[in-house]
């Protein structure tokens, strides 16, 4: 039984891709009930992307879990009919066109709040829904690169090796808003816009140098301040055999541990832990850890208090004991595609678990569940599929 935070509220998702099919499922793992809208002859394009030998889409499969799927082509002029009886008794409706992308089709938040006072309306963009780049074109490193993160990557910038303003900035910025905007609702009665912008929502990851700036007026270097790089005892060291490590040990006391536990504290008389010494420190432990392969250091690994952690592989990810038992490694099998892994949903509610309840849905899937529901006979499906309105 569907006993999460979100039971009973209804999602109209439009959106297409990563950021807005993301969070989408998140709501449906909170309870939501979602349904995922794409044009019948367009479909959402990660389902033809990173495909497995027997066909299985594992990107789409990856994002799309707890959703029913329906198509409907919102250029017909009777889509609006049909997206207006969906609306009426839902709660959100998602998307991620460009800003004024549903407004020129006469389906905007403009068009929607005086007939669904009660709806909340979340738009995922690229720079939000006003300024100058409101219609410009981008991607994540666009937007990580006019917020000046992509100026921390490295000493040059470096394009980080994930979608920090896709996921961090869109995905989970219009989360935590549309959660806010229920709540007000319940308040106020009246839903709202949200205008995400993916690149505004990125700045947050600046907090840290941003406070320095503010304090200093220096720019941040990157690549080079304490948190990215300077730190000797707050980097990364490449091993033996040529893997990867982390040491995190940034308070004095852990950085002690850490030596002790290595052997190295010997070090400490001769080279306090002062900024004057961090090239020294660097190379001690440089050469420390190419003297070591992972299986020499599984006792620092083990050590609650060294902060000293292997730089795993996704694939090693995937296996993780520990991330199963947590329920963030998901070992599912489609009922088409067989079996394939998720990473789960990161919200840990103790009264109102999120709950797994519906494979990522096929093309257009629910369409007779969906339209029989909203009074459409089997006739009247049939024919709005000829005339390619669905």
């Amino acid at each position: 039984m569907n006993k999460g935070p979100l039971s009973g509220v209804k999602v109209i998702d439009l959106s297409l891709l990563l950021p807005g099919p993301l969070c989408s499922m998140y709501l449906g793992d909170m309870g939501a009930d979602v349904i995922k809208i794409e044009n019948p002859r367009a479909m959402d394009a990660t389902r033809v992307m990173f495909k497995k030998a027997n066909g299985a889409p594992s990107l789409f499969l990856m994002l799309n879990r707890n959703k029913k799927a329906i198509t409907l082509n919102l250029k017909k002029e009777k889509s609006k009919e049909i997206l207006f009886k969906l609306l009426e008794n839902a709660d959100i409706l998602l998307e991620g066109f460009r800003p004024d992308g549903l407004s020129k089709m006469g389906l905007g938040y403009e068009d929607l709040k005086e007939r669904f006072p009660r709806l909340i309306y979340c738009g995922i963009y690229g720079y939000g829904a006003e300024g100058k780049y409101k219609d410009f074109a981008g991607h994540d490193v666009n937007y990580l690169s006019l917020s000046g993160v992509l100026s921390q990557t490295g000493k040059s910038p470096q394009i980080p090796g994930y979608q920090l303003a896709d996921i961090g900035g869109g995905t989970m910025t219009a989360l935590s808003s549309i959660l806010a905007a229920l709540y007000a609702r319940e308040k106020t009665g009246k839903g709202q816009k949200i205008a995400i912008s993916m690149m505004d929502s990125s700045l947050p990851f600046l907090s840290l140098y941003g406070g320095i700036f503010s304090a200093t007026g220096k720019n941040p270097e990157g690549g080079d301040e304490l948190l990215s790089g300077k730190l000797p005892n707050y980097n990364v060291y490449e091993t033996k055999e040529g893997r990867w490590v982390a040491l995190g040990a940034l308070e004095d006391m852990f950085f002690k541990t850490f030596l002790r536990q290595s052997g190295l504290d010997k070090h400490l008389e001769e080279f306090p832990a002062e900024e004057k010494n961090f090239s020294k420190w660097k190379e001690i432990l440089t050469s420390f850890f190419l003297s070591k392969t992972y299986s020499d250091l599984d006792s620092l690994f083990e050590n609650q208090d060294s902060c000293l952690t292997p730089v795993k592989t996704l694939e090693e990810v995937s296996k993780d004991p520990v991330l199963k038992e947590r329920g963030m490694i998901l070992d599912k099998k489609h009922p088409q595609f067989g079996e394939y892994f998720q990473f789960g949903a990161p919200f840990p509610f103790s009264a109102t678990p999120v709950t797994y309840r519906l494979d990522p849905p096929s093309h257009g899937e629910h369409n007779s569940e969906i339209y029989n529901s909203l009074g459409y006979s089997q006739d009247e499906i049939e024919t709005m599929k000829k005339e390619k309105v669905i």
